[in-house]
């Protein structure tokens, strides 16, 4: 299930809003230029057929929001050094604080992860799971956690061919609130 959780950006002690209304979820984050939007679940995606698969919403979003290059991620557990390796290296990249020169639009096809927003004095934490988009306007503060075991299937949006390019602040805020494991416990 989609959570909200918002907190002061001085750490989880107090929460402000908790919410799984996804209405409620998109008008708060409206306020901050953040899109939230629900389209349908499809079984069976991967990587190599999410674009066919939402060739029409993904046409949507590209002609409305001028995107040029749009790929697919996964990251599917697997008993071998390999995934373990690569599920260390992804979680720790994405983890730490940063902005993007470019929006940061993602459709979960399959699985979950928490997005982390850092906007003025609040940390906003967006659980979200299959069906969720959500787009992060360019130079927004924030971090992304996918997990111990990551288990995704993504369509990210980029308006060049550059792909994910993050600007880090060298901020340890992330390490101050729950984790995507620790979320996804309390669901």
């Amino acid at each position: 299930m989609t959570l909200l959780t918002v907190w002061p950006d001085s750490g989880p002690e107090e929460t402000l809003v908790r919410t799984t209304d996804p209405e409620e979820i998109a008008t708060a984050l409206k306020e901050h230029g953040v899109r939230f939007h629900r389209w349908s679940v499809v079984d069976g995606v991967t990587a190599e057929n999410a674009l066919q698969i939402y060739e029409s919403e993904v046409a949507r979003v590209s002609e409305t929001e001028g995107y040029t290059y749009v790929d697919a991620m996964e990251m599917t557990p697997a008993d071998t050094d390999e995934y373990r390796a690569k599920a260390v290296e992804f979680r720790n990249k994405f983890l730490a604080e940063h902005t993007h020169d470019d929006d940061e639009d993602r459709y979960f096809a399959r699985g979950a992860g928490v997005f982390y927003l850092h906007i003025g004095d609040k940390v906003y934490a967006v659980f979200c799971e299959a069906g969720d988009l959500l787009s992060v306007p360019a130079n927004t503060t924030h971090w992304f956690d996918m997990g111990t075991t990551p288990d995704y299937v993504s369509i990210r949006f980029f308006h060049d061919d550059d792909g994910w390019v993050g600007n880090f602040t060298g901020s340890d805020i992330a390490t101050k609130f729950p984790t995507f494991d620790e979320i996804r416990s309390e669901l």
